[in-house]
């Protein structure tokens, strides 16, 4: 057992040294982000579902604290610490451990501490020429650590958030159907709720505490959802807060004054989400999708086509690349084009390599204001398995 430890370690090693220097090649410069890291950061932005798999703890002075579920937040850390002129572009590569506790046994696909070698770039000018560039070097990598079967997924949320920001509905709305674009089956839930009358929920409700919402200011709201769940006996201990079911309930309200999402809006989206085909084909169905609406996503779908071109030159194959319009990926602070790469060793559910373009995270990791970025990562146990099943 020591002997196959020090073994898988030595490989893991030669492997990282492998894809460090293609990375430092193409003009990323090295460095070890901390590993323990500010837990509010990572609860703020990574999402619900690597959320439950971080692991936290409190150290003695009271900070709430966690080892690094992933390295792009503390990448962006530390450039933020570093770098005064937020705006200077900067590329960085690294290569170290993080940590996500796994629901299921851990093995050598899934372990709970694993490596990521990976690149990100700050501040970037030429949005879809840096993500083209991000996907090459890190197939050029893969390819130099011995990796020969693979295949390319891509999304892009800059097309959702066209289609959404082109169709009619109030602002709040979009923000709404934008959060639950990770979690498939509460998007369908809430688009088919948006697309309904008044909610039932709101039927059931108290009419005085509706009339009494009805033009409250927050505090206000606040104030009285807290005497109501008094006056009803209603403890709020281990659940939401009064201020978070004030702001709830007075959403609700918002939501019954306005008309229904057309429903063939609703259905339009409802296509978009579901469209799934090679990377080329995908955009011309997607503008067939929307020529019968008065939806306009050329311009969108030209960026989509110039980054594919841009890919290509690359040296990517976008010929067996796969387009999926739901693929976000897990991580809830991508903003732009996404992708992963998988080998058939391993499947899609087990993607050797992922990234894309995040371009708020920044800011909510302490930039003074937004900045665009963009990366991928490499999770080195995968690929050694990859490589491995492979070569037998």
């Amino acid at each position: 057992m020591v002997a196959e430890t020090a073994t898988k370690f030595q490989a893991l090693e030669q492997q990282a040294q492998t894809l460090m220097s293609v990375f430092t090649e193409a003009g990323y410069e090295a460095v070890a982000p901390a590993v323990i890291q500010p837990a509010d950061v990572f609860l703020d932005v990574i999402g619900e579902s690597l959320r439950a798999r971080t692991y936290l703890f409190i150290d003695p002075e009271g900070e709430e604290l966690c080892l690094r579920p992933d390295l792009t937040v503390p990448t962006g850390r530390l450039h933020i610490a570093r770098d005064g002129e937020e705006n200077v572009c900067a590329r960085y590569c690294y290569n170290g451990v993080a940590f996500r506790f796994q629901p299921i046994l851990s093995s050598p696909s899934h372990p709970i501490e694993f490596r990521q070698a990976g690149i990100e770039t700050f501040a970037d000018q030429a949005p879809e020429q840096t993500e083209a560039d991000t996907v090459a070097t890190i197939a050029k990598s893969l390819a130099a650590a011995g990796l020969t079967d693979f295949k390319l997924r891509i999304g892009d949320l800059g097309l959702f958030s066209a289609l959404l920001e082109a169709a009619d509905m109030p602002e709040r709305w979009r923000q709404r159907l934008l959060r639950q674009f990770w979690r498939p089956e509460a998007f369908r839930s809430e688009l088919k709720r948006l697309s309904a009358d008044q909610p039932v929920a709101l039927k059931n409700l108290p009419d005085d505490l509706m009339q009494a919402l009805k033009d409250a200011n927050e505090e206000e709201a606040e104030q009285r959802v807290s005497e109501h769940l008094a006056e009803s006996g209603i403890d709020v201990v281990g659940v939401r807060t009064s201020a978070e079911i004030a702001a709830s309930l007075m959403s609700m309200i918002e939501d019954s004054r306005s008309d229904p999402l057309p429903a063939d809006t609703a259905a339009l989206i409802e296509s978009y989400v579901g469209v799934t085909a090679p990377a080329r084909a995908a955009g011309a169905r997607l503008r067939d999708l929307t020529r019968s609406s008065d939806i306009d996503l050329s311009k969108a779908l030209d960026v989509y086509h110039q980054r594919l071109d841009l890919l290509h030159d690359a040296g990517t194959d976008v010929v067996h690349a796969e387009f999926s319009a739901e693929f976000g990926r897990s991580l809830e602070y991508y903003t732009g084009f996404v992708f992963e790469i998988f080998s058939p060793a391993l499947g899609a559910k087990s993607p050797i390599a992922g990234g894309g373009r995040y371009d708020n995270l920044m800011q909510a990791a302490g930039a003074k204001h937004a900045i665009p970025a963009v990366g991928g990562a490499i999770h080195t146990e995968r690929l050694l398995v990859a490589v491995a099943a492979e070569a037998s």
